[in-house]
Protein backbone atom coordinates (compact mmCIF):
# COMPACT_ATOMS: atom_id res chain seq x y z
CA UNK A 1 0.00 0.00 0.00
CA UNK A 2 1.35 3.35 -0.80
CA UNK A 3 -0.44 7.09 -0.16
CA UNK A 4 0.60 10.28 -2.09
CA UNK A 5 -0.51 13.25 0.34
CA UNK A 6 -0.01 16.96 -0.68
CA UNK A 7 -0.33 19.15 2.70
CA UNK A 8 -1.60 22.79 2.36
CA UNK A 9 -2.43 25.54 3.95
CA UNK A 10 -0.74 29.13 4.65
CA UNK A 11 2.36 29.73 7.15
CA UNK A 12 1.50 29.29 11.08
CA UNK A 13 -1.22 26.42 10.33
CA UNK A 14 0.89 23.49 11.24
CA UNK A 15 1.64 21.74 7.97
CA UNK A 16 4.85 21.05 9.43
CA UNK A 17 3.45 19.48 12.23
CA UNK A 18 1.40 17.77 10.37
CA UNK A 19 3.58 16.22 8.06
CA UNK A 20 5.97 15.26 11.24
CA UNK A 21 2.86 13.26 12.58
CA UNK A 22 2.43 11.45 9.24
CA UNK A 23 6.02 10.26 9.23
CA UNK A 24 6.05 9.78 12.75
CA UNK A 25 3.15 6.66 12.28
CA UNK A 26 4.48 5.94 8.93
CA UNK A 27 8.00 5.25 10.26
CA UNK A 28 7.03 3.66 13.50
CA UNK A 29 4.59 1.11 11.33
CA UNK A 30 7.43 0.19 9.34
CA UNK A 31 6.52 2.16 6.19
CA UNK A 32 8.61 4.32 3.85
CA UNK A 33 9.01 7.87 3.41
CA UNK A 34 9.79 10.28 1.37
CA UNK A 35 8.66 14.53 1.69
CA UNK A 36 9.68 17.37 -0.33
CA UNK A 37 10.66 20.24 1.32
CA UNK A 38 7.78 22.54 2.04
CA UNK A 39 7.76 25.09 -0.85
CA UNK A 40 5.84 28.92 0.23
CA UNK A 41 6.03 31.39 2.52
CA UNK A 42 6.79 29.68 5.91
CA UNK A 43 5.77 33.32 7.89
CA UNK A 44 2.02 33.95 8.85
CA UNK A 45 -0.60 34.36 5.93
CA UNK A 46 2.25 33.21 3.54
CA UNK A 47 1.06 29.71 0.87
CA UNK A 48 2.55 26.40 2.02
CA UNK A 49 2.45 22.66 0.70
CA UNK A 50 4.14 19.89 0.92
CA UNK A 51 4.45 16.45 -0.95
CA UNK A 52 4.27 13.46 1.41
CA UNK A 53 4.71 9.98 0.11
CA UNK A 54 4.31 6.80 2.50
CA UNK A 55 4.92 3.31 1.42
CA UNK A 56 5.19 -0.34 2.16
CA UNK A 57 7.56 -0.52 -0.45
CA UNK A 58 10.21 1.74 -0.98
CA UNK A 59 9.85 5.48 -2.86
CA UNK A 60 12.66 6.78 -5.19
CA UNK A 61 11.03 10.47 -6.13
CA UNK A 62 9.41 12.40 -3.48
CA UNK A 63 7.45 14.46 -5.60
CA UNK A 64 4.16 13.73 -6.71
CA UNK A 65 2.70 13.83 -10.27
CA UNK A 66 0.13 15.95 -11.65
CA UNK A 67 -3.35 13.15 -11.21
CA UNK A 68 -1.78 11.01 -8.75
CA UNK A 69 -2.60 12.64 -5.39
CA UNK A 70 -4.62 9.85 -3.10
CA UNK A 71 -5.03 13.01 -0.78
CA UNK A 72 -5.06 16.84 -0.56
CA UNK A 73 -5.17 17.42 3.24
CA UNK A 74 -5.94 21.44 3.49
CA UNK A 75 -5.73 23.81 6.24
CA UNK A 76 -6.95 26.36 4.06
CA UNK A 77 -10.27 25.95 2.05
CA UNK A 78 -9.02 28.14 -0.96
CA UNK A 79 -5.38 26.66 -1.17
CA UNK A 80 -7.10 23.10 -1.16
CA UNK A 81 -8.31 24.40 -4.79
CA UNK A 82 -4.98 25.37 -5.80
CA UNK A 83 -3.78 21.83 -5.33
CA UNK A 84 -6.92 20.00 -7.37
CA UNK A 85 -4.88 19.24 -10.41
CA UNK A 86 -2.88 16.64 -8.78
CA UNK A 87 -5.49 14.61 -6.95
CA UNK A 88 -6.18 11.12 -8.78
CA UNK A 89 -9.43 10.89 -9.83
CA UNK A 90 -10.52 8.68 -7.30
CA UNK A 91 -8.35 10.66 -4.44
CA UNK A 92 -9.63 12.21 -1.33
CA UNK A 93 -10.22 15.88 -0.73
CA UNK A 94 -9.96 16.42 2.55
CA UNK A 95 -10.36 20.66 3.77
CA UNK A 96 -10.78 22.69 6.51
CA UNK A 97 -13.65 25.34 5.59
CA UNK A 98 -12.39 28.42 7.70
CA UNK A 99 -10.55 30.47 5.70
CA UNK A 100 -7.41 32.72 6.45
CA UNK A 101 -7.92 36.11 4.32
CA UNK A 102 -4.65 37.62 3.32
CA UNK A 103 -5.88 39.27 0.08
CA UNK A 104 -8.53 42.03 -0.99
CA UNK A 105 -10.11 39.46 -3.37
CA UNK A 106 -10.30 36.33 -1.70
CA UNK A 107 -13.06 34.51 -3.55
CA UNK A 108 -16.72 34.14 -1.47
CA UNK A 109 -16.50 31.03 0.47
CA UNK A 110 -19.59 29.43 -0.63
CA UNK A 111 -18.24 29.45 -4.32
CA UNK A 112 -15.31 27.58 -2.98
CA UNK A 113 -17.11 24.77 -0.81
CA UNK A 114 -19.06 24.40 -3.81
CA UNK A 115 -16.15 23.28 -5.70
CA UNK A 116 -14.96 21.22 -3.20
CA UNK A 117 -18.19 19.76 -2.81
CA UNK A 118 -17.92 18.82 -6.73
CA UNK A 119 -14.56 16.50 -5.59
CA UNK A 120 -16.58 13.10 -5.80
CA UNK A 121 -14.59 11.91 -2.31
CA UNK A 122 -14.35 15.10 0.05
CA UNK A 123 -15.06 16.15 4.00
CA UNK A 124 -15.17 19.66 4.37
CA UNK A 125 -14.40 20.37 8.01
CA UNK A 126 -14.14 23.65 10.23
CA UNK A 127 -11.45 22.32 12.29
CA UNK A 128 -10.92 25.72 13.97
CA UNK A 129 -14.39 25.68 15.47
CA UNK A 130 -14.05 22.41 16.93
CA UNK A 131 -10.69 23.52 18.04
CA UNK A 132 -11.67 26.38 19.64
CA UNK A 133 -14.56 24.09 21.27
CA UNK A 134 -11.39 22.04 23.13
CA UNK A 135 -9.89 24.98 24.03
CA UNK A 136 -6.57 24.53 21.95
CA UNK A 137 -7.16 26.54 18.76
CA UNK A 138 -3.51 25.86 17.54
CA UNK A 139 -4.42 21.91 16.81
CA UNK A 140 -6.77 22.59 13.96
CA UNK A 141 -4.14 20.79 12.48
CA UNK A 142 -4.27 18.01 14.20
CA UNK A 143 -8.54 17.80 13.54
CA UNK A 144 -7.84 17.71 9.90
CA UNK A 145 -5.43 14.90 10.07
CA UNK A 146 -8.01 12.88 12.46
CA UNK A 147 -10.65 13.63 9.88
CA UNK A 148 -7.97 12.00 7.21
CA UNK A 149 -6.71 9.36 8.45
CA UNK A 150 -9.29 6.90 8.25
CA UNK A 151 -8.09 7.07 4.57
CA UNK A 152 -4.14 6.83 5.52
CA UNK A 153 -3.89 3.43 5.59
CA UNK A 154 -1.76 3.47 8.80
CA UNK A 155 -3.87 2.26 12.43
CA UNK A 156 -4.97 5.01 14.86
CA UNK A 157 -2.26 3.77 17.32
CA UNK A 158 0.61 4.84 15.26
CA UNK A 159 -0.79 8.63 14.96
CA UNK A 160 -0.97 8.89 18.83
CA UNK A 161 2.15 7.49 19.49
CA UNK A 162 3.47 9.94 16.79
CA UNK A 163 1.58 13.08 19.37
CA UNK A 164 3.01 11.77 21.78
CA UNK A 165 6.37 11.58 20.32
CA UNK A 166 6.14 14.91 18.92
CA UNK A 167 4.69 17.00 21.23
CA UNK A 168 5.79 14.75 24.67
CA UNK A 169 8.68 17.58 25.52
CA UNK A 170 5.81 20.11 25.59
CA UNK A 171 4.00 18.61 28.20
CA UNK A 172 1.33 16.36 29.06
CA UNK A 173 -1.75 19.23 28.79
CA UNK A 174 -0.41 19.71 25.24
CA UNK A 175 -0.42 16.06 23.79
CA UNK A 176 -3.75 15.13 25.42
CA UNK A 177 -5.08 18.63 23.98
CA UNK A 178 -3.72 16.82 20.85
CA UNK A 179 -5.22 13.13 20.67
CA UNK A 180 -8.56 15.00 21.25
CA UNK A 181 -8.30 16.96 18.37
CA UNK A 182 -7.45 13.84 16.80
CA UNK A 183 -10.13 12.04 18.20
CA UNK A 184 -12.49 14.91 17.48
CA UNK A 185 -11.63 14.70 13.27
CA UNK A 186 -12.29 10.85 13.56
CA UNK A 187 -15.31 11.42 15.23
CA UNK A 188 -16.20 14.19 12.66
CA UNK A 189 -15.50 12.05 9.31
CA UNK A 190 -17.38 9.47 10.41
CA UNK A 191 -20.25 11.12 10.62
CA UNK A 192 -20.10 13.03 7.18
CA UNK A 193 -22.24 13.03 4.84
CA UNK A 194 -20.95 15.48 1.96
Amino acid sequence: MKRDIILAGVGGQGILSTAAIIGLAAIEKGWYLKQAEVHGMSQRGGDVQSHLRISEDPIFSDLIPFGQADMILSVEPMESLRYLPYLHKEGWLVSNNKPFVNITNYPEEENIYGEIRKVKNHILINADDIAKDLQSPKSANVVMLGAAIAKLGIERQYFENAIKGLFGRKGEEVVNVNLEALEAGIKFAEQYSG
